[in-house]
């Protein structure tokens, strides 16, 4: 089921992401990728890992920004609103929004579902290896 709304997903994606080489398609869609392994692994349901996986960064404040805090609320609050335009099931919204804004470590939210810790788990891992340090450079490059 959740599958035939990956497309919009990413079309929703394209359209909302700033331009954030750290935070770009390329993230997300490596997120998503791991969202999907560890999902299957772990027993997480899709329904919730795939929507949060994608939209977790349909909006951020940049790093050096006071409010970055509230980044992930805003993108949950935004995807929720984009969830009810395409009609995505509402039994999942309220599992996605937590996903969505305890993925973020400057949130400082504890993760409280399996799905939760599968999104921030896949989003932390992308901060690792070559594609961390590059994505760290040029965080640091926009401060």
């Amino acid at each position: 089921m959740v599958e035939n709304y990956e497309t919009q997903f990413v079309t929703f994606i394209e359209s909302e992401m700033e331009q954030d080489l750290a935070h770009d398609l390329n993230h997300v869609f490596r997120v998503v990728k791991t969202a999907k392994l560890l999902s299957k692994i772990e027993g997480a349901m899709l329904e919730v890992v795939l929507p949060a996986a994608y939209l977790h960064d349909c909006f951020s404040f940049p790093k050096n920004h006071p409010n970055k805090a509230e980044s992930s609320r805003i993108a949950a609050d935004k995807a929720l609103e984009f969830l009810n335009e395409i009609g995505y099931p509402n039994e999942y919204h309220d599992a996605i929004k937590h996903a969505i804004i305890a993925h973020s470590f400057s949130a400082k939210v504890q993760p409280d579902t399996l799905e939760a810790k599968v999104v921030q788990d896949a989003d932390r891992l992308d901060a690792l290896g070559a594609i961390g340090i590059a994505r760290c450079i040029q965080v640091s490059t926009n401060l």
